[in-house]
């Protein structure tokens, strides 16, 4: 069975750090993109960030650009979303997500086939 796992979130004090990991299963990810994903009650899912198959590609949102990193352990079969600087508006339940492109980095939920249940990140003192 293919399927994405995500852990890692937790409550988290404004400016620290945290890091979310998308552990699959059932699929190589030498084949897949991942992306993170996040959303908040009464909005839209949002796409974070992404990262190419063969992990030397990726893509950022503006608001995380420069606080976020996006990462790829293909011996583990996992990815990471490192997040430093945490703001209050990072708290969302963050959620990835695998498509099966080469090179590709597509920035539309709909592109995806592979979800995870999500993980709930919340910045708050």
């Amino acid at each position: 069975q293919l399927q994405v796992v995500e852990s890692g979130g937790t409550l988290v004090q404004p400016g620290g750090s945290l890091r979310l990991s998308c552990a699959a299963s059932g699929f190589s990810l030498d084949y897949y993109t991942i992306g993170w994903f996040r959303q908040v009650p009464g909005k839209e899912r949002e796409v974070v960030s992404c990262i190419s198959n063969k992990g030397d590609s990726t893509w950022y949102t503006n608001s995380v650009k420069g606080r976020f990193t996006i990462s790829k352990d293909s011996a583990k079969n996992t990815v990471y979303l490192q997040m430093n600087s945490l703001k209050s508006e990072d708290t969302a339940v963050y959620y990835c997500a695998a498509g099966r492109y080469s090179d590709y980095l597509p920035l539309s939920a709909d592109e995806y086939d592979y979800w995870g249940q999500g993980t709930q990140v919340t910045v708050s003192s």
